[in-house]
């Protein structure tokens, strides 16, 4: 992301602007594919790495890339720093382990150190090394980022264990998530002392989507309120592609100013459902539409979008979720187009 578009995020947030942007969230599911390179060498190659996404800042210019130039290894990342044992195919997304807790035996799980644990130095090495040519393409590093508690925690429990944990022991789920929610804020704290161009958070966080009202408000609105209000940053931004009827209408009080959301609500039933304060990010269907429909039925998903909405203002074009694989060039023109037509 360049200083410029940084600018633009910040005059979308305060509401000064109503011209659309565009922006994707981009990382190892969609990147290598494109690139035509293995996963495993987008993630130990430091060179491959920043070819790929310069490649991808090259060809569409149009596009603010969230966050642009992401340190990340999947869905492995943090669960790491906790110990879970990590799977890395040669060529498709790595997985994580769930911990061998005896019995739920979970009030052993201790609060990693982000500078030394897991793969997280690894990540933040990556940004250091590769600082200069970032620099030089005009690019800067603009978001400490992190997955969620809840993701973090069915990660390293399982998704059905955690979810299952909620309701039959609560008091051991509350542990898991204080646990993981500390630790998230030494992490991101760890990228912002790393890195002064950062002035935003993005957090990643689809299990929030499985919870009921009553379930959301006790174990998933606690841990993110403390993660989004411990930060003096000015972009506070969530992804929650999973359904979000029930997150939504906290999202403020929470203090998320900028939300990437799925596929089962409308802009505008989201707007209503969120309010009149947060940056909406979305929402065409990613993998239906985006990555496997043709570049007209693209064009014809963007217009559909943009003739339901009533106001431009703290929208970014894109899609329900962050870039799916697959996902060609043409199409990615396609979307481009349609939404510059509108100007």
């Amino acid at each position: 992301m360049t200083e410029d578009q940084l600018g633009l995020l910040y005059d979308i947030i305060e509401g000064k602007t109503g011209k659309l942007e565009i922006g994707f969230i981009i990382d190892s599911p969609w990147l290598p594919g494109w690139y035509n390179i293995p996963i495993i060498d987008y993630y130990t190659n430091d060179d491959l790495w920043f070819e790929a996404n310069q490649k991808a800042l090259a060809t569409f210019p149009e596009v603010i890339f969230l966050p642009g130039f992401w340190s990340e290894y999947g869905m492995c990342t943090e669960p790491s720093a906790f110990g879970a044992k990590c799977i890395f195919p040669r060529n498709d997304l790595p997985s994580a382990v769930k911990l061998p807790f005896k019995d739920y035996d979970f009030e052993n799980l201790k609060k990693p150190n982000p500078s030394t644990d897991g793969l997280l130095p690894f990540m933040v090495n990556r940004l250091k090394l590769m600082q200069n040519k970032v620099r030089k393409t005009g690019h800067i590093y603009p978001f400490a980022i992190s997955r969620g508690p809840l993701n973090i925690a069915s990660f390293l429990v399982g998704t059905t264990e955690f979810l299952m944990l909620i309701k039959l022991e609560p008091e051991k789920a509350q542990h898991i998530l204080k646990v993981i929610t500390d630790f998230i804020c030494d992490w991101l704290e760890y990228q912002l002392q790393n890195f002064p161009t950062m002035n935003g958070i993005m957090i990643l966080d689809d299990i929030v989507g499985f919870l009921g009202k009553e379930d959301f408000q006790e174990f998933a609105f606690p841990s993110l309120k403390q993660i989004f209000s411990h930060f003096s940053v000015k972009i506070r931004f969530f992804h929650n592609d999973a359904p979000s009827a029930v997150s939504a209408p906290f999202l403020y009080d929470i203090g998320i100013n900028m939300f990437n959301f799925g596929i089962d609500a409308d802009i505008m039933e989201m707007r209503n459902l969120a309010g009149p304060d947060i940056v909406l990010v979305g929402n065409i269907p990613p993998r239906d539409v985006l990555a496997n429909g043709t570049p007209e039925d693209v064009r014809a998903s963007v217009r559909t979008q943009l003739h339901k909405m009533k106001d431009n203002s703290r929208i970014i074009m894109s899609c329900g979720g962050g870039m799916p694989p697959g996902v060609t060039t043409s199409n990615l023109k396609a979307f481009i187009d349609e939404v510059k037509m509108s100007f």
